[in-house]
């Protein structure tokens, strides 16, 4: 294997699955904020949140759905594969606090394309906040 691929296409099989936990900060918030320049005060003040029906602060869907490219780059399909596609659905928010679980799984596999289809979700408390589908470039195993 090439320095750093964890997966080629042809490694790859329908149900493979994997996930990443990450804990929702005040701090990661803000910090995603000034990234994107998306400074709706829902996210970011505290005193305008509290008037919403949410009560608090709440994180970005985009931000949710930053760690689903963290499976994808890190994980599964892993370094090399090249993410061209997102199609998610938000349902409930991320507050401060709460551990979000990244879920992707290998639904769809096109041999000669490259291309495959991840059905992705991101999960607190066991309740999905957002689902979805992403697709991903792989590189086939180069030849010998």
């Amino acid at each position: 294997m090439a320095e750093n691929i964890k997966y080629y296409l042809e490694d790859l099989e329908i149900g493979m699955k994997s996930t990443t936990t990450s804990v929702i900060t005040g701090e990661m918030i803000d910090t995603f904020a000034d990234i994107t320049g998306d400074h709706n005060p829902i996210h970011v003040d505290a005193e305008f949140a509290a008037t919403t029906k949410f009560g608090q602060r709440i994180a970005h869907g985009a931000l949710s759905a930053s760690f689903i490219s963290a499976v994808l780059g890190n994980d599964l399909p892993g370094p090399g594969a090249v993410f061209v596609e997102l199609n998610l659905r938000f349902r409930k928010p991320a507050f401060i606090g709460d551990e979000v679980i990244a879920v992707a799984e290998v639904a769809e596999i096109n041999e000669r394309t490259g291309r495959v289809k991840m059905k992705c979700h991101c999960e607190v408390n066991g309740q999905k906040i957002c689902r979805g589908d992403a697709g991903v470039f792989v590189q086939k195993r180069p030849a010998d």
